[in-house]
């Protein structure tokens, strides 16, 4: 058998180079240089005859293929699925990443058992864990099913070999840091082994038509560990987020070939694992108690699906030295942006204060119709007068002080009204101005008139 030959690849630009450099030789760029396996190159060139012939064979008519969205795989859990579009993929590679002891290998261990539970055989291999410590999870969380299986090594050769054998419909992999190639000199989880191991992977879902899990680590900046070509060999980036000593968990598509990249999923960590939560938006709100000073309700709408989510804030005199502003769970250049708006159109001067902006629960907010939720929790901490009862909003906020209406403000009132809250504070709608006069929905044209609707006398 012939040696396997390596070289090195520049990430940036892609020049090769027979031996490791600091600096890339052809553009410069510094620690660059990835070992990757060499493709032997042929030195003889096939006919023109025989390469027709052969590209001849590998076309097919599009109305004749068969689409992979018919034959998705459920995963048995509602939330995941909902995240993936309506579940895997044949074929698919995903890529499952988040913080160290989020809950990543509890949750596909759930997911390998419920698909196994279908009828299905699925192989679990571990690579950073025992089988009799996998087996411990098992019995915590109720995985020990008929139908799963489970392959310890860390290596990718036998990894491989183990799924080709067991041809299973799931293959999940734990994790892509701790498999490494025969091939690459490179330690497991350097920038060489978790490409290739991606790659080799990716290769064997496409021609075995096995769906692959991968769970990947992150690092201090909360991407996947590893180069970004990583999340270019997978068909979906997952990843689940939460704190650690906290119950909530989310689940966000970072990339989503087969499905939207906006949805989101919430779980609970419990003790015998991760369960759906049934009433997402109940679940966000702080309590049914009345409104205190510095806290607003907002419906946000994540994908299809409308939350109901508190905005917290909390301004307090600034001690000494330059105020500070800190946001957790929404931009802070958003929440500055807010603060000036404030000061020019509502008369309401926040230079001199402290300025702290939370989303309770966890949740992320990024669209601009929280904007409204914002200023109004802002007002209500610097005034000391709690929102009015009963009362949510959503509405972007313009730099000139006028009101935008939130998109598709209609959904958002229903979801309102079905957590008995009776009117939803918006601005204008753009365009033909549906919706106006529906009931409960109260329109304002600017944010002071906003926030004198909003605001307890």
């Amino acid at each position: 058998m012939p040696a396997v030959k390596t070289a090195y690849v520049c990430q940036q630009c892609e020049a090769s180079a027979p031996k490791w450099a600091g600096q890339c030789p052809s553009c410069g760029a510094w620690n660059t240089m990835v070992e990757t396996v060499a493709a032997p190159r042929s030195t003889t060139r096939a006919p023109s005859a025989a390469r027709a012939m052969a590209g001849a064979a590998s076309v097919v008519p599009i109305a004749i293929v068969e689409s992979a969205e018919r034959a998705r795989l459920t995963s048995g859990i509602g939330e995941v699925d909902r995240v993936l579009g309506g579940g895997f993929v044949p074929g698919s590679i995903s890529l499952f990443g988040g913080d160290p002891g989020i809950g990543k290998s509890t949750l596909l261990l759930q997911l390998a058992a419920r698909i196994a539970g279908q009828g299905s055989d699925v192989l679990y291999v571990t690579a950073e864990e025992s089988a009799a410590q996998v087996r411990g999870r098992a019995e915590r969380i109720g995985a020990v099913v008929g139908g799963l299986h489970l392959a310890t090594t860390t290596d990718l050769d036998t990894a491989l070999g183990a799924i080709e054998a067991a041809r299973p419909r799931l293959a999940v992999v734990d994790s892509v840091q701790t498999l490494a190639s025969g091939e690459l000199s490179g330690p497991a989880g350097s920038v060489g082994q978790v490409r290739e191991v991606a790659a080799r992977l990716a290769e064997m879902a496409r021609t075995s038509g096995a769906t692959v899990a991968l769970v990947g680590h992150v690092t201090k900046e909360g991407t996947v560990a590893g180069p970004r070509t990583l999340e270019h060999l997978v068909d979906a980036v997952i990843y689940l987020e939460g704190e650690r000593l906290g119950s909530t968990r989310l689940l966000r598509a970072a990339k989503n070939r087969f499905g939207s990249t906006d949805e989101v999923g919430v779980l609970e960590m419990r003790g015998d694992g991760l369960a759906e939560v049934e009433d997402a938006s109940r679940f966000f709100l702080e309590s049914n108690e009345a409104p205190t000073a510095g806290a607003a309700i907002t419906i946000a709408l994540e994908g299809t699906r409308p939350l109901a989510v508190e905005i917290q804030a909390l301004c307090a005199p600034a001690g000494y030295g330059s105020p500070r502003r800190a946001t957790t769970g929404i931009e802070v250049n958003r929440v500055l942006m807010l603060i000036a708006v404030l000061a020019r159109h509502a008369g309401l001067n926040l230079t001199g204060h402290d300025v702290y902006v939370n989303v309770a629960g966890g949740l992320r907010i990024d669209e601009p119709a929280a904007d409204l939720a914002v200023a109004a929790a802002l007002a209500s901490s610097l005034r000391e007068r709690p929102v009015r009862a009963a009362t949510v909003l959503a509405g972007e906020v313009a730099l000139s002080g006028r009101l935008r209406s939130a998109v598709r403000a209609e959904r958002r009132l229903v979801e309102a009204s079905r957590l008995g809250f009776e009117r939803l504070v918006t601005g204008p709608s753009r365009g033909t101005g549906a919706g106006d006069g529906a009931a409960g929905l109260v329109v304002a044209p600017d944010i002071r008139r906003a926030l004198e609707l909003t605001l307890e006398s």
